[in-house]
């Protein structure tokens, strides 16, 4: 081991004699503390990420090409491209499955035709069936005699004495409401301009808004949006056809034509119409979005039926119809639809498949990119 002890002590005397004493009297740093910024909680993360995840999303799709087709689905989409009768387009009226927004309810309270001789009952039979919650006997009622579940008896309809018992009979007015619905689905195109059709469904009419204003008076609003998704069906196919030709005009301007304020301003329009307290009602706010959304998906799809050859969406199940469609026609969709449309579509199907996300909610994002954003 070598010993560097002279050599340290000449560096130290070339220094200057007081080169011990400087370096024991430096002075210190005084301490300077300093806290970081606060970390968000969890909860405000996840809502950040819930609100911006759809958007970053949807710019995305903005920028982005439609993405390439595999081999099966080009083959498939050949096949479905080919309909069974060239030259001609299924109408939705024209297809009994298709013919109806609630199709599904239809379902539910079908049954075969009772056997065996039957007379028309009394109203106060109708009455006291509610009361006993006899659901063979009114659903009999419902197909022999339609017309005696929208009479009026003194002061009350079927609908309404009901609902005037209370919760314990929701059910026998949610299945009164089907009935309603049923009956809808099953009129024909050319029935609706009889006499006998026109004074059923004013009849229907007025029990649907007696039903409203009865909710609403007495705070049972969760029908509400039923009764009015009903009072909608009872206008036919000409009200929801001049809508969707409308939405359809937006969405061919793009951003500038505001196609979700133009469907959100239709469903508005007609609910203010029939309901004089629309804009209270906060179970309504639900049926608006939902049927906005509804409006904007069968708008899209009547122009691209302009240039494709495929079916017209069904009003049962129909966002789940629309995605179904544009699968299916994926290639199709490639070949002969605008740049824009072709977005929208896109955009369309994507908010759809937030399954956890609110009707309101799918409204606002679809306003944010399709009325306010950059667009194409």
């Amino acid at each position: 081991m070598v010993n560097n002890a002279s050599v340290i002590l000449s560096i130290v005397d070339r220094l200057g004699p007081d080169f011990a004493q400087r370096s024991a009297t430096r002075a210190r740093i005084s301490p300077d503390p300093c806290l970081p910024a606060r970390l968000p909680t969890t909860g405000f993360l996840q809502r950040e990420a819930e609100q911006n995840a759809p958007k970053a999303v949807l710019r995305q799709l903005r920028r982005s090409p439609t993405p390439p087709l595999s081999p099966t689905t080009e083959c498939h989409d050949v096949t479905d491209d080919t309909p069974p009768h060239p030259g001609r387009r299924d109408s939705v009226s024209s297809n009994p499955d298709q013919s109806s927004p609630t199709r599904a309810l239809a379902g539910i309270f079908s049954r075969s035709q009772p056997s065996g001789s039957w007379k028309e009952p009394q109203p106060f039979e109708v009455f006291r069936a509610i009361e006993r919650k006899d659901i063979m006997f009114l659903m009999e009622v419902r197909d022999r005699a339609f017309p005696l579940l929208l009479r009026k008896t003194g002061d009350a309809t079927p609908l309404l004495h009901a609902m005037r018992i209370g919760q314990s009979h929701r059910d026998v007015a949610i299945l009164l409401l089907g009935a309603f619905s049923r009956w809808i689905n099953h009129l024909e195109d050319s029935e609706i301009g009889l006499p006998r059709t026109r004074v059923v469904l004013k009849a229907l009419r007025t029990n649907l808004k007696l039903g409203i204003d009865y909710g609403l008076h007495k705070s049972q609003s969760d029908l509400v949006a039923s009764f009015m998704q009903t009072l909608v069906m009872s206008e036919g196919d000409k009200w929801i056809r001049a809508q969707v030709s409308s939405v359809s005009l937006a969405l061919r301007s793009g951003n500038a034509g505001k196609p979700v304020s133009t469907a959100e301003a239709a469903v508005r329009k007609f609910a203010t119409k029939e309901l004089s307290k629309a804009d209270a009602i906060a179970a309504l706010e639900d049926y608006v979005a939902n049927a906005t959304v509804d409006l904007l998906l069968l708008g899209a799809w009547a122009i691209a039926l302009e240039s494709i050859e495929g079916e017209q969406i069904p009003m049962t199940e129909l966002s789940k119809a629309f995605t179904d469609r544009v699968n299916a026609h994926q290639a199709a969709i490639r070949r002969a639809l605008s740049r824009r449309l072709k977005w929208q579509l896109r955009v369309l199907q994507t908010v759809l498949e937030g399954r956890n996300t609110t009707y309101r909610r799918k409204v606002e994002i679809l306003t944010e990119e399709l009325d306010d954003g950059d667009g194409l």
